[in-house]
């Protein structure tokens, strides 16, 4: 990948580690950071190496959302909205279609399509001072970056509608208490908390991690029949796996499995 310019982008264990590096704008997103975003979760898809990744913000904020200063520079004005928006789509499908589970290490405020791209994640771990908000129509603006999908899964059809149409802002701690955040920790602990969770997934038995997430994902679109046959079908994939005959070694010899991801 060539030079980054809006992201940093750090390997270690297998986890990647990406953070939102506009500091000044409170990470907020432009065009060059959509695309850097894209190409990125494209490689940790496709890289074995790559088994968790974490995504966080520079300075006090995640991100603000995107950036609507850009949209008003003549570069921008070049483009459709329609064919923007449909790239932004491709970065919220990119996200929710890596088959390794992604955590949001939530540092600071997420509004707007910076909401969105931390409920994209498969789990969130917020600092207490940590603040949500599904901004868009304080704008003039709709909902996007996959909000209108994510969001009724996730506290129900009628708080979505009220997050969305009101775009009040909430803590941490409310948002936890809804169903958007998994773990709210102090600030001075949200490091360890990300690092011991990031750790374990990366760690962890990897194709059927992926497997798994791939049948949550389509649960609410699925029928009872097709989730058990989902289910066997996976069952079948991770039973030719090494890490199967690993897990079954580990509990007959009393020991914490060493899973390869293979």
């Amino acid at each position: 990948m060539a030079a980054l310019e809006t992201i940093i982008v750090e390997r270690r264990a297998g986890v990647v580690r990406v953070t939102l590096n506009r500091p000044d704008k409170k990470n907020a997103i432009n065009g060059p950071m959509w695309d850097e975003l894209l190409a990125t979760f494209e490689e940790v898809a496709d890289n074995p190496g790559d088994r968790a990744l974490v995504i966080t913000g520079a300075g006090d904020a995640f991100c603000s959302g995107a950036d609507l200063t850009e949209s008003r520079t003549p570069a921008a004005a070049d483009v459709a909205p329609l064919v923007q928006m449909r790239h932004v789509g491709d970065v919220a499908l990119e996200l929710h279609r890596i088959p390794k589970p992604t955590i949001a290490k939530v540092n600071g405020v997420a509004a707007g399509a910076g909401c969105n791209l931390a409920l994209g994640c498969d789990l969130v771990v917020a600092s207490d001072a940590a603040r949500f908000s599904q901004i868009f129509a304080r704008r003039g603006l709709a909902i996007d970056f996959g909000g209108s999908w994510l969001l009724p899964r996730l506290v129900g059809l009628h708080k979505a509608k009220e997050l969305a149409l009101l775009a009040d802002i909430i803590s941490a701690r409310e948002a936890a208490d809804i169903g958007l955040v998994n773990k709210v920790v102090p600030a001075a602990d949200l490091d360890a908390a990300v690092d011991e969770w990031a750790g374990r997934l990366a760690n962890g038995p990897t194709i059927a991690l992926s497997l798994t997430k791939m049948m949550l994902n389509r649960s609410f679109a699925t029928s009872m029949e097709q989730a058990v046959e989902d289910e066997a079908r996976s069952q079948h994939v991770t039973f030719s796996t090494r890490d199967v005959v690993e897990a079954m070694s580990a509990f007959v010899q009393k020991r914490e499995p060493d899973f390869t991801g293979r």
